[in-house]
């Protein structure tokens, strides 16, 4: 694990996203609220917020961090669902990590809630797409 304890406590943010690819059918059962297991959406949201609580556990050299925010939102799209999480924290590393477990086991959770509607489910797309704070500043994936 890298040594951080010489570095700025700064405010910092993430942001990540992907995409769940899904058939028509599971498309229209999410839009419809017909999923068999239920509200797949509202799973996912709370398996992304969960799984950023537990960053550390499931990757081994992730420090743990204060987590002071976390936004998990989910779109339904023609092609499946778009997800994006959003951390914040004031700590002496970034959050990064978080925010991509946030959407990758957002992403699982959907995967199961769906399976029986689709079984060719895929994810696929999952990246930081912004951060902001510590040492080396602001990055986007826009370029701004």
């Amino acid at each position: 694990m890298v040594d951080v304890s010489g570095k700025d406590v700064t405010v910092r943010r993430a942001e990540a996203r992907g995409r769940v690819l899904l058939s028509a059918g599971a498309v229209a059962a999410l839009r419809d609220g017909t999923v068999p297991k239920g509200d797949a959406l509202a799973v996912a949201r709370i398996a992304g917020i969960q799984a950023v609580k537990r960053t550390p556990e499931l990757v081994p050299l992730a420090h743990p961090v204060a987590v002071h925010a976390v936004e998990v939102d989910l779109e339904v799209v023609d092609a499946g669902v778009d997800l994006r999480a959003a951390v914040r924290t004031a700590d002496r590393t970034g959050i990064e990590m978080e925010a991509l477990t946030a959407v990758a086991v957002g992403a699982l959770a959907l995967v199961d809630m769906v399976k029986a509607v689709d079984r060719h489910a895929r994810i696929t797309d999952v990246r930081v797409t912004a951060k902001s704070g510590g040492r080396s500043g602001d990055w986007s994936e826009d370029g701004s």
